[in-house]
């Protein structure tokens, strides 16, 4: 149990640190190449603040542990939204630009609904895999388009609160190359160690996937919303977290099973964790319609209270698969 810990706990060490290399090398790279900071953001960055969720699935994925890839996107999505985005509500109202609430939100609603045909044979194949990049592929193009014309904050994540970029092209590869390593290795050493730990104390897969990992690959989103608060920036708080739930069904489940297909259980397919997931999507928009396009401190601890019912509701069903 001392070194599955050790795992664990090293393995979600390196997926933060990986991810904050990866995404400072890779800024720095797409600056000095003349990108622009939108589709950095919508691509470079968005790829770099998830991609512990990317490496956590993928490794699960691989290891035939489909409902600890597919918990991990669920149980990521509910974290960002009911915890993420209650803890920062309560440190400053969120306020949501209208825009926002008209386009990128109701475009997570469909995206979260989209999973449920998706995940009816309880399968993700290869198929499925492909049709859910091609999606987001198209998603990221139209919002590229319109871009070109609109001033409005895109839905990407936005980038992390950073030192300076790397003074030379090798030292933001080499930033690249580390970042990628440590994700690799961490998201095999978190997975292992939840695993071995979830299993000892009788918790299912799903579970596992849906708390241990969910949140501990949820902790980049958390670093950069709270800093993002700290600072006033609301659409990059916001941005931040409709993004990273877009970005977690579409690309996160999609490369998984593109590398290896997986198996899932009923309670993600049309079951009670779907359901959740829809429902705490949908209470963020209500709250932010509620209080005037503004998600205000009641409705922050409103989302973590529902979270702190989230987790009761795990360990109730902690049983094995």
């Amino acid at each position: 149990m001392v070194w599955a810990t050790l795992f664990l706990v090293g393995g979600l060490l390196l997926l933060w640190r990986g991810a904050d290399f990866l995404v400072n090398g890779a800024v720095g790279l797409a600056e000095r190449m003349g990108v622009s900071q939108l589709v950095a953001g919508l691509t470079i960055v968005a790829m770099g603040t998830s991609a512990p969720e990317v490496a956590a699935a993928v490794a699960a994925a691989v290891s035939g542990k489909g409902d600890i890839a597919i918990g991990n996107v669920y149980g990521s999505n509910v974290a960002n939204l009911a915890m993420i985005g209650g803890i920062v509500a309560l440190i400053r109202p969120l306020r949501v630009r209208p825009g926002t609430l008209c386009r990128e939100i109701p475009a997570m609603l469909v995206v979260t609904l989209l999973l449920w045909p998706f995940l009816a044979d309880l399968t993700v194949s290869r198929v499925d895999a492909a049709l859910l990049l091609l999606v987001f592929g198209a998603l990221i193009a139209h919002v590229v388009r319109t871009a070109r014309t609109a001033s409005t904050t895109p839905f990407a994540e936005a980038p992390p609160a950073r030192v300076e970029p790397p003074q030379t092209v090798g030292r933001d590869v080499l930033s690249i190359a580390v970042g990628l390593v440590a994700l690799a290795v961490g998201a095999k050493g978190a997975v292992s160690g939840a695993v071995t730990i979830g299993t000892r104390i009788g918790l299912s897969d799903a579970v596992i996937g849906s708390t241990i990992i969910a949140v501990g690959t949820s902790l980049p989103e958390l670093v950069t919303c709270l800093v993002a608060a700290a600072k006033g920036h609301h659409d990059i708080s916001v941005g931040n977290l409709v993004g990273s739930n877009i970005f977690n069904i579409l690309f996160v489940t999609g490369v998984a099973g593109l590398v290896r297909p997986f198996s899932v259980a009923s309670r993600f397919a049309g079951g009670a964790d779907f359901w959740i997931v829809m429902g705490v999507s949908g209470l963020f928009a209500g709250l932010a319609i509620i209080g005037g396009r503004t998600i205000r401190r009641k409705s922050g601890g409103v989302l973590l209270a529902v979270y702190a019912a989230y987790l009761v509701y795990l360990l109730r069903s902690a049983g094995p698969a």
